[in-house]
């Protein structure tokens, strides 16, 4: 049986750490950056962790992650 494709787009956008949780950036810090509040922008910086009711379809999409 053949090898199970990733999804590219998602691959690019999330990693598995080694405790088996999904991370990823937040979006929204490209530009417009003086309209946001130095608090919002502190936030963005931060990397995220999904959700689990989202990480159980994260995993079917990244099957070797």
């Amino acid at each position: 049986m053949g090898k199970i494709k990733s999804h590219s787009a998602s691959a690019k956008r999330f990693k598995f750490t080694a405790t088996g949780k999904i991370k990823y950036n937040h979006s929204g810090k490209r530009h417009k950056l003086g309209l946001k509040a130095p608090k919002r922008k502190r936030i963005l910086r931060n990397s995220g962790y999904v959700a689990s009711g989202n990480a159980a379809q994260l995993k079917k999409l990244l099957p070797y992650g």
